[in-house]
């Protein structure tokens, strides 16, 4: 009795209206995207991508101080060889602060051999009060009025500099994202990510930067204004995405915050999927927490330029919704022996052509990427598991923060804990 009341409660389910509409949502829009993200990317690539420019030709201009900022919580592993990364920067007057947060490890006796550089210096908080009170402390130390915000992973291109800061010229500029490039590719999922970082964050970076606004500065290599980053009452400790939320108030407040494919970075990715679970919820719960707090914006003329980028983020977790719903429906349809309607495990009209657009898409952001990086066309192949494996584990991760819409921001700082897995290679 259960398992008929099952199949037809599953059957007039799946001939209904908001199925329908559910269906047709989740294929039409990857199918959009992607080919909204790839010709806003090249548009981009075209109009403001020169590769014949030398970051060192430039001509006589004055370079501004920078202060690099590099908050750090129990990072031993990656630490001494990052700073060294840091120091071989190709830039005339720059210091590189370290924000040690309340280690417990030997972070600070690994960056011992280095103090004898006088750029060097280093802050020792013994509590771990979370990244954005770390930042946060660092700013009144700062002598530089263009902070560049690296992760204790990060080892930045010598050029890195040259090319973000011409863009501080403008007054307008409050913030200047680098292209952040995976280093330790030895794995399966570490090369899943570096396809990633080329075909998604990249592409769609490019694409948001025609748009207007882009929905977020990288953590790992941001370079900001410090009298903009005071205007708009400093890092959120609250939040645990503090780039995003940074982001957003800059944005706000009508500054303008781009980003410069050209600035590489190269960082540590997570090669176990827990550590790689963690780090994509936290993003998650980041981003649903800022989109409830600036949700305000819909209903704002001067924030109409932050529309679109709000409105794709949304329907991003829409879709992820739709991706697990539909996904587990179409499971238990099948257990029953009920064949689903809008699933086939034959490819149809519908799955093939998000397949291919999906694999265009990746195949589009490597051939861009590729002047940056140029090992990043050998993972190309790996991009066939994109749709397969990483939609669902990226799904799952959006879906099981969803909580985090309904919920306000914590009263409280929110505190890291870094565990680095990640080999050097």
């Amino acid at each position: 009795m259960t398992g008929a009341w099952l199949q037809s409660w599953l059957f007039s389910l799946q001939h209904s209206g908001p199925y329908a509409i559910a269906l047709a949502f989740f294929a039409a829009y990857p199918i959009v995207t992607s080919i909204m993200w790839m010709i806003t990317a090249l548009i981009f690539r075209l109009r403001w991508e020169d590769a014949d420019v030398d970051a060192t030709a430039r001509g006589e201009r004055a370079w501004p101080f920078v202060s690099v900022l590099v908050p750090a919580h129990n990072e031993q592993t990656m630490i001494a060889r990052s700073v060294l990364a840091m120091l071989r920067m190709d830039y005339p007057a720059f210091e590189v602060i370290v924000i040690d947060d309340g280690s417990t490890d030997g972070t600070l006796a690994a960056l011992q051999p280095l103090l004898g550089d006088v750029r060097l210096r280093i802050v020792h908080k013994a509590t771990n009060e979370g990244k954005a009170m770390a930042l946060n402390d660092a700013l009144p130390l700062a002598r530089g009025e263009i902070l560049m915000g690296l992760d204790a992973d990060a080892e930045p291109d010598p050029l890195m500099l040259r090319w973000i800061v011409p863009h501080f010229d403008s007054p307008r500029v409050a913030a200047v994202t680098g292209n952040p490039r995976v280093r330790n590719t030895g794995s399966f999922l570490a090369r899943l990510q570096a396809v990633e970082f080329s075909s998604i964050i990249s592409l769609l970076r490019r694409a948001q930067r025609v748009w207007g606004r882009i929905v977020t500065v990288s953590g790992v290599v941001a370079a900001l204004r410090r009298s903009a980053v005071v205007d708009v009452g400093g890092y959120s400790p609250n939040m645990p995405t503090e780039d995003i939320e940074l982001t957003w108030k800059l944005q706000r407040r009508h500054y303008d915050v781009r980003y410069e494919p050209r600035a590489v970075c190269w960082m540590t990715v997570p090669l176990s999927w827990r550590g790689l679970w963690r780090q994509r919820l936290r993003w998650a719960r980041g981003l649903a927490q800022v989109l409830r707090k600036h949700a305000d914006v819909m209903v704002t003329w001067k924030s109409r330029r932050l529309w679109p980028v709000f409105i794709e983020s949304s329907l991003s977790i829409l879709w992820s919704v739709c991706f697990v719903f539909l996904a587990s429906l179409w499971a238990l349809s099948y257990a029953i022996g009920l064949p689903p309607v809008g699933a086939s495990p034959i490819p149809n009209l519908w799955g093939m052509a998000i397949g291919t657009l999906c694999l265009l898409q990746l195949l589009t952001g490597v051939l861009i990427d590729r002047r940056y990086d140029r090992g990043i066309v050998r993972f190309l192949p790996y991009a066939v598991w994109y749709p397969l494996i990483y939609w669902a584990f990226l799904a799952l991760t959006t879906v099981r923060a969803l909580p985090y819409l309904l919920k306000a921001p914590a009263r409280e700082a929110v505190r890291w804990s870094t565990a680095r897995t990640g080999s050097a290679s």
